[in-house]
């Protein structure tokens, strides 16, 4: 149990294993998930959601395994108010140090009529049941009435007291379909406090979508009134628009503590680290813009931002680039550096590698270095994040030239190392970005289709590295793929072979399995 002494101390709940994970394209493996549980307890996260046991078996082993990994902060798993999702996500948290079953149901008369065809005293009782059936298991329930913010507020209230009085300990109100304001949220919240009789004996959470951009408003309204967990996700990953960003509201709170006197137990320093990783292993690129961790947040373009920033930092900066963990360096890096000094720039940039991941980036970095005539920190990154992109693949790049201008056609020769063995293929196509794509086909036939294909400058300058972001999609199931290279037809390869990697291992997980074990 997240036990809170202090009542202005806000839980922090971390969904982006789960609900992040439902962005389509943004599928994790069981690796990239415990890299991510352990980033998440690294910066101080309270309650990590590691995944939804019952929706397949690589959902269960990856609850399995991070509960087995994670020693401080509670591990969730999420259940439907039914016995078998229950018993699933019980197994799954057997190995945490401490475990909570998040069981939901829907409550609006819109999701009970046409998703549920429940009436509202049958979803009542299934409340009923499922909350001191999960209590039975677990000492830490926690409870979702889906779509909240649309419920009834007399039924609302008639649910929560009764979750309450069944042995949840924690009650979530969820805005699922981002529908809500700030005012009305906060109001909800508040009404909650003024009319559960026995509201005082659980913790009340938010869970806010950002479908009209206002999840991490709404969020903050129902800690203003009352709530002490948030549920959110890293750079605000999540289906639809996604859901609130954890980075936002802890350095919202942080920044503005003499209006929101509240605090959170995360390590702000280590939200950057935690975003580039998010990012590279889902592939979502942050758009420049993005508050906190976006690339922009701590630029200034402008003159009389710039002569502002020279007097004084906080004409501009409401907070600092560090206290985000964004550290700008005096570690120059270029060829003639060595490997002490770049492990160092890696883990002033938020990295520890083991020693073979380590030799490979670093050998990248030399590789670079001579095409490039200054190194950035956000290629060190881009490295980093190819380098994750590439691991354990049974489909890698070797080798590409391919023949393109005004005149066609456009000719690809590309070499690729298929389960161990070199096979070459040249193909032709219209542009070289197809022709390259049509060879990749020819020598590892799929019938996938290519989504998205984005490609954007890790920095400035005309040898600067190209970061690509491919989307496949085969048979329902979206991958996402990204490459980085100072070339952009090789880059857009690896990106291409990165997706396909991840759709081989989706093709050997299938969802009945879970339902059967």
């Amino acid at each position: 149990m997240t036990a809170v002494a202090d009542t202005n101390r806000v839980i922090i709940f971390d969904t982006t294993l789960r609900d992040g994970e439902q962005a389509p394209g943004a599928s994790m493996n069981l690796d990239e998930k415990l890299k991510v549980a352990a980033v998440l307890e690294e910066m101080g996260v309270d309650v990590i959601e590691a995944g939804f046991p019952i929706a397949s078996a690589g959902d269960f082993e990856a609850v399995r395994e991070v509960a087995k990994l994670v020693k401080n902060s509670t591990v969730a798993g999420l259940a439907r108010a039914a016995r078998k999702d229950i018993d699933r996500a019980a197994e799954a948290l057997k190995g945490a140090a401490r475990p909570r079953i998040h069981t939901f149901i829907s409550t609006s008369p819109l999701h009970m009529k046409y998703k549920l065809q429940m009436t509202p005293d049958q979803v009542h009782q299934a409340i009923i049941d499922s909350v001191s059936y999960a209590r039975s298991l677990v000492e830490d329930v926690e409870w979702s009435c889906e779509d909240g913010s649309r419920t009834e507020h007399d039924f609302l209230c008639r649910c929560v007291e009764t979750a309450i009085k069944a042995g949840a300990r924690t009650i979530n109100i969820p805005d699922t379909v981002g529908y809500a304001t700030p005012e009305e949220f906060g109001a909800l919240i508040a009404m909650l406090f003024d009319r559960v009789p026995n509201i005082d004996k659980a913790i009340i959470s938010a869970h806010c979508h950002n479908d009209l951009g206002l999840a991490v408003a709404n969020s903050l309204a129902a800690v203003d009134n009352g709530a002490r967990q948030v549920e959110c996700t890293i750079n605000g990953l999540g289906e639809r628009a996604g859901n609130a960003a954890m980075e936002e509201i802890v350095m919202a709170l942080k920044t503005r503590h003499d209006l929101m006197p509240y605090t959170t137990g995360i390590r702000t320093q280590s939200i950057m680290k935690a975003s580039r990783m998010v990012s590279a292993i889902t592939g979502f690129p942050v758009q420049p813009n993005k508050a906190i961790v976006g690339a922009n947040a701590f630029a200034h373009e402008s003159g009389i931002h710039q002569d502002g920033m020279l007097k004084h930092a906080g004409t501009y900066e409401i907070m600092t680039p560090e206290s985000v963990g964004l550290t700008r360096s005096t570690l120059v890096m270029g060829k003639h550096s060595g490997r002490h000094a770049f492990k160092t720039k890696l883990k002033e940039l938020g990295f520890e590698l083991g020693d073979n991941a380590l030799e490979d980036v670093f050998k990248r970095f030399k590789d670079l270095a001579d095409k490039k005539k200054e190194i950035f920190d956000e290629d060190i990154v881009a490295l980093v994040d190819d380098a994750v992109g590439q691991d354990r693949q049974r489909i890698r790049f070797v080798s590409l030239r391919v023949v393109c201008g005004s005149e066609g056609p456009q000719k690809a020769d590309l070499t690729l190392e298929i389960d161990g063995a070199r096979k070459s293929v040249d193909a032709t196509g219209d542009g070289p970005v197809d022709a390259t794509f049509n060879a990749i086909k020819k020598l590892a036939p799929h019938e996938a289709k290519l989504q998205l294909f984005q490609v954007h400058a890790v920095t400035a300058g005309t040898d600067a590295q190209a970061e690509v972001t491919v989307r496949l999609e085969e048979n329902g199931k979206t991958v996402n793929g990204q490459g980085a290279d100072t070339d952009t037809l090789v880059a857009s390869a690896k990106a291409y072979l990165h997706a396909l990697n991840k759709l081989l291992v989706k093709r050997e997980k299938t969802a009945p399995a879970a339902l059967t074990a």
